[in-house]
């Protein structure tokens, strides 16, 4: 079975146990499946907690990829991801394996799935830009790129200043708005389905604020305090979570006011990945709670299959 598979859906939607699910099943069907993280913050070695990284012992067995491959302090790259993941994906097409695609960073699913190139880079450019961030924090950046490109701004947000900053950085050097290289549906790099879970907001938003909640009681700002000796670079540092755990720790916070920020930047994130996976309509969509969803994947991926050439 040379196909890919995309498990994609907001946080909180249960794309890592249905990614699980359907391992298990195709592999007792006779097909080895592996999979491939998609989550920019879960390359990050001990960034567990706060990422939801499912532990080495819950995996069933089910080879991972693309997990604890960075140190907090590296800056993660979606270019150099994307090179990682296909090459990972190919090595298990070529050993007969089905990789499975998961996560919710929609940048890092979109390299890997579609055939499409980075724009280059400047250095005067990016320091530039760079130094304005520094002096002057994401917001100013922000509402710049909301005039310049009002998707990638709303795609983006206002708090992650590295994104911003990239995005105008393209914007200048290519004249065009962020978001226009960027591929529509068709066009896959690999024969590809891609399955998302979805979830009314009225039950996602008490999950998610639910799920911050237990970060906090499993240790979030201890594992912050055990990491940030080693030090944190720009993007783990303003990781959801990770930043206002940081902030607590220095006092700047107290655990009330961070972990309601976190929740709130949360719920926004959840937004923007429903309005970036919406976009597909090659999507076979699934009730995060419909007990039967590890069937309909599997029959997706069949179907899929089944209409493969040769």
């Amino acid at each position: 079975m040379s196909l890919l598979v995309g498990v994609v859906g907001a946080t909180g939607t249960g794309k890592t146990d249905l990614a699980l699910d359907l391992a298990e099943r195709l592999a007792a069907s006779g097909t080895p499946a592996e999979i491939v993280n998609a989550d920019a913050m879960q390359l990050y070695r001990g960034m567990d907690i706060g990422t939801a990284k499912v532990p080495a012992d819950e995996r069933r067995g089910i080879p991972h990829h693309l997990l604890d491959v960075l140190e907090p302090r590296e800056e993660a790259s979606v270019a150099r991801y994307q090179v990682e993941a296909r090459a990972v994906v190919d090595d298990m097409l070529a050993r007969g394996a089905v990789p499975i695609l998961v996560g919710g960073s929609g940048l890092y699913v979109s390299s890997v799935v579609y055939d499409f190139r980075f724009p280059g880079t400047d250095p005067a450019i990016r320091a530039r830009l760079e130094a304005e961030l520094d002096a002057h924090g994401p917001g100013t950046l922000h509402a710049r790129l909301r005039e310049l490109d009002p998707e990638a701004a709303e795609a983006i947000g206002p708090h992650n200043g590295r994104r911003i900053v990239r995005a105008l950085e393209v914007v200048e050097l290519t004249g065009e708005p962020f978001g226009s290289g960027l591929p529509e549906e068709g066009g896959t790099w690999r024969p590809t389905t891609l399955l998302g879970l979805r979830l009314e907001r009225e039950a996602l938003v008490p999950r998610l604020d639910a799920r911050v909640e237990r970060m906090w009681n499993a240790g979030l700002v201890d594992e912050v305090a055990r990491l940030r000796p080693a030090g944190l670079g720009t993007t783990a540092s303003r990781a959801i979570g990770y930043a206002q755990a940081l902030a607590q720790l220095d006092g700047r916070m107290d655990a009330a006011a961070a972990i309601a920020e976190t929740q709130a930047l949360t719920r926004r994130y959840a937004r923007r990945q429903v309005s970036w996976f919406g976009r597909s309509r090659d999507t076979t969509w699934l009730h995060a709670d419909d007990p039967s969803r590890v069937d309909a994947a599997y029959d997706a991926v069949q179907a899929a299959a089944d209409r493969l050439p040769g």
